[in-house]
């Protein structure tokens, strides 16, 4: 699922709820950018983590 995320899209790391909502900044060969709320922004391993698409806020 995470290959297709792209800029702009909200999501939410189920691993991490505590992080909030995210907004993708970049996906590129599998390396996601997302900025969190709670957290800012992070790098993530899109073979490791599984994000959640946020279709509502």
């Amino acid at each position: 699922m995470n290959e297709f995320l792209e800029p702009g899209m909200l999501v939410r790391n189920p691993a991490c709820p505590d992080w909030g909502l995210g907004q993708v900044q970049s996906n590129i060969n599998g390396r996601i950018t997302v900025n969190f709320e709670e957290c800012g922004k992070v790098v993530l391993n899109g073979a490791r983590v599984q994000l959640e698409i946020v279709f509502e806020t």
